[in-house]
């Protein structure tokens, strides 16, 4: 990992930010992307012991994607390792209750986000047959659960992505893999529910969920892997979960 340089969307909180504190202590290079200035600033300044550089932009606007990955500056501009982390989840309603603003987020973030940026990094991984992709997931890539539709839809696109960028890529040197992680403790469910942090902290309550850092240290296990080994996916779950609606709780 040692000089490698890794693009990581969706590096401001949860497993953006615990990817990019682990892969620092790897010594590698960091292009640190999000929307959130304050939070990627404070993030470059912890990130001391390796080489960083921020880029703002929404994944969501194809023309702020591209001009950002064509300005980076010339030590970080040959990327090595994308990591399609940027996603989100907005509301858990029936589908004839849902709100079609919700749907257009995680479809415009969860799908042609990552489409945005795979297609802005990925010629010049090509042209040096050489690159590694490691898309994010969810179980929800695996499987539906009530009132998940939209959202799971979403995710089924990325797991059909993932699949589909490894056949086009097949042969190129460039490898693709996806980690589908299960219940994870970040912000993820106080987004889901606008901020209703009672309702989110129910998700976590009565078990040992995942934390962000047990995803990064699973992304940083995919990409050691010698040259002719890919981990095509991984579904990572807290002990405690067995789907996406069993979950063990203790009284």
């Amino acid at each position: 990992m040692q000089d490698k340089t890794v693009l990581i969307t969706g590096a401001s909180s949860g497993i953006g930010r615990a990817t990019a504190i682990c892969l620092s202590k790897e010594y590698a290079r960091l292009i640190l992307c999000g929307r959130n200035h304050e939070a990627l600033i404070k993030l470059q300044k912890e990130l001391t012991g390796c080489k960083t550089h921020v880029l703002i932009f929404d994944v969501r606007s194809r023309e702020a994607v591209n001009t950002s990955v064509k300005q980076l500056p010339k030590r970080f501009s040959n990327i090595d390792i994308l990591i399609n982390n940027a996603g989100n989840a907005h509301g858990l309603d029936f589908l004839q209750d849902g709100d079609p603003e919700d749907w257009d987020a995680m479809l415009d973030i969860n799908v042609k986000g990552l489409l945005y940026v795979t297609q802005a990094v990925l010629p010049q991984m090509v042209e040096r047959k050489s690159g590694h992709i490691i898309n994010v997931g969810s179980t929800a890539s695996k499987e539906v659960y009530p009132k998940g539709n939209v959202y799971c839809a979403s995710k089924h696109a990325v797991d059909a992505l993932n699949h589909g960028m490894r056949l086009d890529l097949n042969g190129t040197g460039v490898k693709v893999g996806a980690v589908h992680p299960g219940l994870v403790a970040t912000n993820f469910s106080e987004v889901r529910f606008k901020n209703d942090t009672e309702r989110a902290k129910q998700v976590y309550t009565g078990y040992k969920a995942l934390e962000a850092e047990d995803i990064a240290h699973t992304i940083l296990y995919m990409l050691q892997q010698p040259e002719h080994v890919n981990i095509t996916e991984l579904v990572v779950m807290p002990s405690a979960q067995a789907s996406s609606t069993i979950i063990h709780k203790h009284d």
